[in-house]
């Protein structure tokens, strides 16, 4: 039988081409249909043209349906994915500039600290809505989620609704091997690895090609060569310091610890230099998606017009699909599941990034066993925090929130706890109105 698959926040620039690209590349879904869905009319028909453009291209006999109520066409639907974007750009710009102004200089912010926290708060009964209209309309379906914050969120969802079948995907574990393998020239897929911890916060807790542990010679080249060293400074100083490479880049990196953010001559040394492309300048991800969006227009036109690389890329949704109601391949992936005796050190509950395997018996996280002891501090910290974050946005405490966030480490690293209380109160001043859980005074 042909398959179905609902894509909500359709409009993203990336995601839902090459989610949909990968997708069609496998046999048993090449008849599919492409449910694509968004709230903007405009970004939803660039979606529209960009997929028929990639179903025009393979020849496949796949269709793709429009819509901005995802309840005309999640009945039936095999495979749900959200890459969605609760409120304009506009609404997260303030995040950062209000945490900017309270000194807090932050790089993306859509994962932890305050301008994180105040995202998940906000994209969190979006999400809840969700799941209620899964387990309404297609409560056998496969829910895949690219929103950020993705921890918080993931941790969220699974609590509110465990009978939907749903895990969390973030393409930088993958990413992190593909540039491994470019620096020690080794195939990517001959190194065998072992990645576990939180979202933007797990590490490569073995990495070896052949038997042989990659670590010391990749120590040696951060080291030695120069380019390597400046390819990811925060990252490297990490591993340096720490033995083990995290998966998430500088930028995201640099505002996960209080190290390289809390004074302005650290932000110029670690900070805006290098050549990565998230080297951690202040509020850079305002930067890249206002870009994005002067240049979304012609960026379509160009896609619209050129011949397609039809090849199946490197995120994990379509293998993970095909393993479950495609050809049954088993598959193996880094995703985000509570913690149910998988990492013995983190907190039991809480969100972790881990192995899981995808069959026809649905998805199998496996147990890790523990963390490192010179990786765990700061790690359970963002857990713990993850979870008083989600315990507040339950039980409607903002107080819990400012709790939360004074423990947040860049956070604590700038402010004492009164300065802490001031911006949270303009966070939470500011986001009232998409915060229907909270009865805000």
């Amino acid at each position: 039988m042909s398959k179905k698959f609902v894509l909500i926040g359709a409009g993203s620039y990336v995601f839902t081409r090459n989610l949909v690209r990968d997708i069609l590349t496998y046999p048993a879904f090449a008849d599919a249909t492409l449910a694509l869905v968004d709230i903007n009319p405009e970004g939803l028909e660039h979606a529209r043209k960009a997929v028929q453009h990639i179903i025009d291209e393979g020849r496949y006999p796949a269709k793709v349906v429009c819509t901005t109520d995802r309840t005309e066409v999640l009945p039936g639907a095999d495979g749900v994915l959200s890459m969605l974007m609760a409120q304009p750009l506009e609404v997260f710009k303030n995040d950062l500039l209000i945490c900017e102004r309270h000194g807090v200089k932050i790089n993306v912010g859509d994962t932890r600290n305050p301008a994180g926290i105040f995202r998940f708060l906000r994209t969190v009964p979006v999400m809840l809505d969700i799941l209620k209209d899964i387990q309404r309309y297609c409560p056998n379906a496969i829910f895949l989620n690219y929103t950020n914050p993705m921890a918080m969120l993931c941790r969220a969802m699974q609590e509110a609704a465990p009978e939907i079948t749903t895990t969390g995907l973030c393409h930088s574990v993958q990413g992190g091997i593909e540039k491994f393998a470019r620096i020690l020239n080794i195939p990517a897929d001959e190194i065998r690895y072992l990645c576990a911890g939180i979202n933007h916060m797990a590490y490569y807790l073995k990495l070896e090609h052949n038997g042989e542990n990659l670590y010391p010679e990749l120590r040696r080249r951060t080291l030695e060569d120069k380019a390597v060293y400046d390819e990811d400074i925060v990252r490297n100083e990490l591993f340096l310091a720490m033995g083990y490479y995290v998966t998430e880049s500088s930028g995201h990196c640099s505002e996960y610890t209080p190290w390289f953010r809390k004074r302005e001559d650290l932000l110029q040394k670690y900070c805006y230099q290098g050549t990565s492309w998230n080297t951690g300048r202040t509020n850079f991800t305002i930067e890249t998606r206002e870009e994005r969006a002067r240049n979304y227009e012609a960026d379509l036109q160009k896609f619209l017009s050129e011949p397609l690389d039809l090849k199946r890329g490197n995120e994990y949704a379509s293998r993970i699909f095909n393993a479950m109601i495609g050809d049954g391949e088993l598959y193996k992936f880094n995703g985000n599941v509570r913690n149910f005796g998988l990492v013995d050190n983190l907190p039991y509950g809480a969100c972790v990034e881990v192995p899981v395997l995808a069959c026809r018996d649905g998805l199998l996280p496996m147990h890790v066993g523990k963390i490192p002891d010179e990786l765990l501090p700061l790690m359970s910290l963002s857990s713990q925090i993850e979870e008083m974050a989600v315990r507040a946005s339950f039980e409607g405490d903002p107080e819990l929130i400012y709790k939360a966030v004074c423990y947040d480490p860049l956070t604590a690293a700038v402010l004492d706890l009164r300065e802490i209380r001031a911006m949270v109160d303009e966070l939470f001043a500011f986001s009232k109105p998409w915060l229907p859980q909270f009865h805000l005074k």
